[in-house]
């Protein structure tokens, strides 16, 4: 046998027959350690996927406070029963693809950000159909190379779909308005962004600029520790589409803003659908900023996040 042809047949011998790790080996003339291995090394080299299918549920009364609250179009609030964050957070963008899924239509355009949020989301995404629609990347590209830019997660929701996708090939950031609106003339960015202009959803992470969270790889090189530090003293509590705003949902008038390769955010304000996914509790003051600011018409996150949100509003 071939090593992936070995692979398979043990897995196949452990997970679909339900022989023991001793019977396997007995069976292909080898030892049980030698069949704990090749186990193990089959889901490195993912020949075998687990997913665990948790059984999650929403908190319906926590959303019907949100909505009354913020009068949104729509609210998925994840009960976490006390699961570990990172277990939060998959629940959450579970819910959040099965939302996406819910009002992709014919023809869609769908615009995306970048993230852990939003890449956790499209992996989620599991349609039972294929629909011609397509998915744009909303500005450039934050992290090169990165699972969590724009480039991977705008091509695999097109190809979950077996939709088109359009790129944006250039930096988040130039240093000027100059260099950007030069950018912005390239044909093939300005045909992007004319089809982003139409988009009818967009889903995108908020990020935020609490201490306990370290600062995202985004801003890395672009905003030195002073700057972002200079931006909390100007109120700024998240940022969307690479805009920084405040509790208010005020975008912040800083110079940065004036390189971004990619749209604005008065863009979040006329497309029906804007889908934010956010999770924790250190998100609160960016999801709070993102409501009043009108910036997100939707918002996917767990109950924890969302009981803060609404105490901080109270307050």
């Amino acid at each position: 046998m071939d090593e992936l042809e070995m692979l398979s047949e043990v897995a196949r011998l452990y997970y679909e027959n339900n022989m023991t790790q001793s019977e396997i080996a007995k069976q292909i003339h080898t030892s049980r350690s030698t069949v704990s291995r090749l186990l193990t090394e089959a889901r490195e080299k993912k020949v075998v996927e687990i997913t665990i299918h948790y059984p999650w549920d929403r908190a319906p009364q926590l959303e019907q406070q949100v909505l009354a609250k913020f009068g949104m179009k729509d609210v998925r609030i994840l009960e976490t029963r006390g699961c570990q964050s990172e277990e939060t957070l998959r629940g959450v963008s579970l819910l959040a693809a099965r939302y996406i899924d819910s009002v992709i239509k014919e023809d869609s355009i769908l615009g995306v950000s970048w993230g852990r949020a939003v890449h956790n989301t499209v992996e989620l995404l599991k349609p039972e159909r294929k629909v011609p629609i397509k998915v744009v990347q909303l500005f450039g590209a934050a992290i090169p190379n990165s699972q969590t830019d724009g480039f991977d997660v705008v091509r695999r929701a097109a190809t979950i779909y077996g939709g088109e996708c359009f790129y944006i090939h250039a930096p988040l950031f130039v240093d000027n308005a100059e260099a950007r609106d030069a950018l912005l003339e390239n044909l093939h960015i300005k045909e992007t962004l004319r089809i982003a202009e139409n988009a009818n959803i967009v889903v995108t992470g908020i990020g935020s600029l609490e201490p306990a969270l370290s600062p995202s790889q985004t801003w890395l090189g672009y905003l030195s520790d002073e700057a972002i530090a200079d931006l909390k003293k100007k109120g700024a509590v998240g940022h969307i589409c690479a805009h920084h705003y405040d509790l208010f949902g005020n975008v912040l008038p800083i110079k940065i803003h004036e390189g971004i390769v990619g749209v604005g955010l008065e863009l979040l304000k006329r497309v029906p659908v804007v889908v934010g996914v956010a999770s924790g509790i250190d998100k609160a003051r960016a999801i709070l900023g993102a409501l009043n600011g009108k910036l997100i018409n939707t918002l996917i996150t767990d109950d924890s996040t969302a009981e803060r949100v609404l105490e901080l509003s109270a307050e």
